[in-house]
């Protein structure tokens, strides 16, 4: 992108500016979780329509899913965009010690307020763009909801609701700024149901088959087979039904979920199969039944060389976010807060030498930097198999702080969180107008994504029967 071409896409950014601070203030102010997040959906619809966007509801037939079209004819150029939040992790804005809002309540944990917000952003100043050059495109915008353990994108995918997109961009509030390195793990997350018999524990117990004791040996079987897996795979779980909370019954029934990560599609759904086999065995050694059903599941990033060199030129043009002394004050509070263990490893996970002392991203970070070894899922995953994709990581919060924590939560809405959404959406707005400007950039990036997934065929981790976990009644989404 020539100078002035950059220079007015990332001003058609920073012209709407109050829009969209605005925009991921209220999400932050709303936390919602899975497929629960009517309020926030309803609020990125209201700016869709003020800003101009062609409208779809109930995307793939999720109540808390839409998209935004703007634009005729050519290429067509998604931005993705997420407002879920997690539970437990109230907080209140812009204070340094744990303090909730409310106690128990949900909280922006993972930045994803800011996330939509940033997307949305870009997606408008691009609109803005093709309509003052009259360029033949169209931009959309996908509000994507319950990225946080519900794969929601992939229930999009399944539903064909990309498949005439050529390109998908992305981005993820971070410590740093730079193309996102992918590499992410595929995963499902799976119910094991026991049944068995219930009996008094101490008049009758040779009459019950505990379901209980069924989930506890499947546990011990999942821990010996940890060392017997690849190093970067991932198993978890949380026994979600013990059968109740009288000891001197004995359980009928009880559920433990499980989170199964790896490298690829292909190695996870191995560790799944071995997994099923050793429920199986637990039931089989306890005289009890058991009924496993998937929940959700994502595939493993496929990058894509192309776009993430273009990316990465933006990203160099524009330069890291600036910040001023007061951002880095409140970022050196938060740090106050964090161990040097937080802090270094957040300089390791980006490839960078590690440096006590700055609170805020102050470079960029190069392409394919960090080994990959701590990483977690994303739904884009499932995307990336689908269109081409690329991500960038924005700089939100200060250096060391963990995801999913109370810090984060409490940098959700201060003028450093906006500073970089905003340099985000400058990034991504003016690699999607170097798409659309140079459609020969769009084919290599589609020769390298069919280069890569050749003789691999795409498999949904999430199988066609498991349906996204929603119901609407009365015009409110029930998760």
């Amino acid at each position: 992108m020539t100078g002035k071409n950059a220079s007015e896409i990332w001003d058609l950014v920073e012209a709407k500016r109050e829009v969209f601070f605005a925009l991921s203030d209220r999400i932050w102010e709303m936390p919602e979780l899975n497929f629960e997040e009517s309020h926030s959906c309803a609020e990125h619809l209201d700016v869709l329509e003020q800003q101009g966007f062609r409208i779809t509801r109930n995307v793939a037939g999720i109540p808390t899913a839409v998209m935004g079209e703007a634009g005729e004819d050519g290429p067509v150029i998604a931005i993705l965009g997420e407002y879920d939040a997690l539970p437990g992790l109230s907080q209140v804005a812009g204070l340094a010690e744990q303090k909730p809002v409310v106690d128990g309540g949900n909280g922006h944990g993972c930045g994803h307020n800011l996330l939509g917000s940033g997307s949305l952003m870009a997606a408008t100043a691009v609109k803005d763009y093709l309509e003052a050059h009259g360029l033949k495109g169209r931009v959309r915008y996908y509000g994507c909801p319950a990225e946080e353990g519900g794969s929601a994108k992939g229930f999009m995918v399944r539903a064909g609701v990309f498949d005439d997109v050529d390109i998908a961009i992305s981005w993820h509030p971070a410590p740093f700024a730079g193309v996102n390195n992918p590499i992410s793990l595929a995963c499902n997350e799976i119910n094991f149901h026991f049944s068995g018999r219930a009996s008094h524990a101490a008049a009758s117990p040779h009459l019950g088959r505990s379901a209980l004791d069924a989930v506890e040996l499947m546990n011990v079987g999942v821990n010996y087979m940890r060392e017997h897996m690849p190093s970067t795979a991932r198993i978890h779980y949380a026994i979600t039904d013990t059968g109740g909370s009288a000891p001197n019954v004995v359980q009928a029934n009880a559920t433990v979920r499980y989170l199964i990560r790896a490298r690829d599609l292909p190695e996870m759904q191995g560790l799944l199969r071995r997994v099923k086999k050793i429920a199986e065995g637990a039931a089989l050694m306890t005289e009890t039944t058991v009924r496993s059903e998937i929940v959700s599941g994502d595939a493993n990033l496929v990058g894509n060389t192309p776009l993430e060199q273009l990316m990465h030129q933006n990203l160099e043009r524009l330069g890291p976010p600036v910040f001023d002394e007061q951002d880095r004050a409140f970022a050196a509070e938060i740090q106050k807060t964090l161990t040097n263990e937080d802090i270094k490893s957040s300089f390791v996970r980006f490839g960078l030498k590690p440096r006590m002392g700055v609170p805020l991203c102050d470079t960029i970070f190069p392409p394919e930097s960090g080994d990959g070894t701590l990483v977690g899922s994303t739904d884009v995953g499932t995307v990336s198999w689908v269109v081409p994709t690329v991500q960038m990581r924005g700089a939100t919060y200060a250096v060391g702080t963990p995801g999913h924590s109370w810090q984060l939560v409490a940098q959700g809405k201060a003028p450093a969180a906006h500073k970089g959404m905003e340099h985000a959406a400058k990034v991504m707005a003016s690699t999607a107008i170097d798409l659309f400007r140079n459609p020969a950039l769009i084919e290599e990036a589609k020769a390298d994504f069919r280069e890569r997934l050749a003789g691999t065929p795409f498999v949904n981790p999430i199988p066609d029967d498991v349906d996204p976990p929603v119901t609407v009644k009365d015009n409110q989404v029930l998760a």
